[in-house]
Formats: structure tokens, sequence, C-alpha cells
């Protein structure tokens, strides 16, 4: 019986190496895990050897999985070439974790950037916490994430850094004692921000209002409910107006984090292009 290497199985199991696991793989490619261990036996039925053994509670490559490894890789470049020849895309998609202070402002730049330097992929966004796109990013559902706060981490490539600023609402004035702040739910480096600020000033400040999204805090300022110490990117947000009478914040860096495995050129360009966008814009800070 003539045995074929497939298309889809050897995308499976190049996905598997570097998502660091099938149950990764499987998210990445909207699979069940069963489908991508169904593929990797395909593989190793069509070669003859084991591909991939269990090591304690992982698995890893054997010495022909490593070997294939090589060959999958070169097979989906030229499948992916050949298509390309004709006029018919094989995109793939990069998926991208942003937290709300980025979204409205640098995101839609970043595609139209991203689109022009990596043609081959599809840009997908998924905005949420920052706790929670890291989360994503370990477990392989995210390939890049734009996070706040300084890091060492070598996952992680330093963009620029976000001027802070403090909003509240048209007519608000400081009230007798402590400072009553509008901040998101903890962790938040916002939030931390905020406080270690007015401490540093000798300034004493209270929670008066928490949300976990930024329309919640938005609105919560808006109503008069305290002030709140935001990213804007250089615009004001709609119902505030700036608080000029508390002490200055300084900047967070921001950096693009990206999962192992990311190819290096999809991490160079998406940095790059945020490093341009950051030392366009207003309110930023070029790293």
């Amino acid at each position: 019986m003539e045995q074929v290497l497939d298309i889809v199985p050897l995308r499976s199991f190049v996905a598997v190496a570097d998502r660091g696991g099938f149950q990764r793989a499987a998210t990445h490619l909207h699979l069940s895990q069963a489908a991508v261990s169904q593929h990797v036996r395909r593989l190793e039925a069509a070669t003859g050897r084991r591909l991939v053994e269990r090591d304690g509670r992982r698995s890893r490559f054997t010495t022909d999985g490593e070997r294939l490894l090589g060959y999958a890789r070169r097979l989906l470049d030229l499948h992916a070439e050949a298509l390309r020849g004709f006029g018919v895309a094989d995109d793939e998609t990069v998926v991208i974790g942003s937290t709300e202070h980025a979204a409205a402002q640098l995101l839609p730049q970043l595609t139209s950037a991203l689109d022009r330097r990596l043609p081959d992929y599809r840009v997908r966004y998924r905005l949420d916490r920052g706790t929670a796109l890291r989360d994503a990013l370990a477990t392989g559902r995210l390939d890049l994430a734009l996070l706040l706060g300084a890091t060492d981490d070598p996952r992680a490539t330093p963009v620029g850094e976000l001027e802070l600023s403090w909003y509240c609402a048209p007519g608000w004035t400081r009230p007798p004692g402590p400072v009553p702040l509008v901040a998101f739910d903890n962790p938040c480096a916002l939030r931390s921000r905020a406080l270690e600020t007015l401490t540093a000033h000798g300034i004493p400040a209270e929670i008066s209002a928490e949300a976990n999204q930024l329309a919640g805090v938005q609105a919560a300022a808006a109503a008069g409910q305290g002030v709140a110490l935001l990213a804007t990117l250089g615009t004001t947000p709609d119902g505030l107006v700036q608080c000029r009478d508390l002490p200055p914040s300084e900047s967070l860096p921001l950096a693009c984090w990206y999962r192992e495995g990311l190819a290096p050129e999809v991490s160079r360009q998406a940095a790059g292009s945020l490093r341009r966008l950051l030392s366009a814009g207003r309110g930023l800070r070029i790293a």
C-alpha cells in the first residue's frame, strides 16, 4: 500500500512542536486534542516510525520525529509557496492579545502595518485583562500579547512607554481627606501606579470605585466617583477632562510578548511596527 504524508497531519505535527504540546496545538488549530493525536498516528503509520513518546507527564519528539519535523516544515513552506504562485491564499492566523488601553488607537494602525509587512498572515485580536492575556499566551491561545509593565523576560521585547494622565468628571473637585480613586480590579499595573504615585507625594488615597473593563472605569469617573489614571494615547475619553491638581505619574513600559515557537519574523515585524507607531503617536515614548 502506498504511504502518503498529507498536509493536514503535517500541519498538526508542526503545531505540536511550535506550541509545545498536543492540547496547545489543538487550541491553535481549532481541533480536538484527539484529532491532533490521530494526525500524528497517521504520520507514524506512513513512516513506520515512532515519532512522539511520553516523557513523564509530557511528550517529546523521538530522533525520527525531529527528523520528520525538518521535512514537514519544508513541505509546508513549499505547499504555501505553490498556492501563492497560483494566487491562492494559504494565510496563517496570528492572534494578538491586548488590553483595552491600546485597542482603540493602536490596534487599527498595527493591523495596517502588519498587513503590509506580513502579507501571508491574517491578524486576529483578543481584548482582555493582562492576567488573562498572560494565561492565554502560556497555553498557546495567543501568539503575541501587548502588556504593560517592566520585564526582563526573554519572551518579551520592550517597544515603548505609555504616558499616563489623571482624568475626572468636568467640574469635579478634590474633596478633603483621601483622594477617591476609580480603578481596575486587582491585579492591574495602572491601579498600582496610581496608588504608588500618590503615596510617593504623601497624598492619602482610597479606592472609591472598581471595574473590570475600561468602559466601567471611565463611566464611574465621569459620574464623579473619583479620579482615574489612564493611558489614553493622547486622546481624552468622552465625558472626562484631565485632572491637573494631582502629581504627574511616571509612564508605564509597554512590551510585546510572544509565545514559544512563534516564527521569529512575526515577532520581529510586530515589535518593529509597534516601535514605529509609538514613536509617531502622541502620549507615547519609544523604547
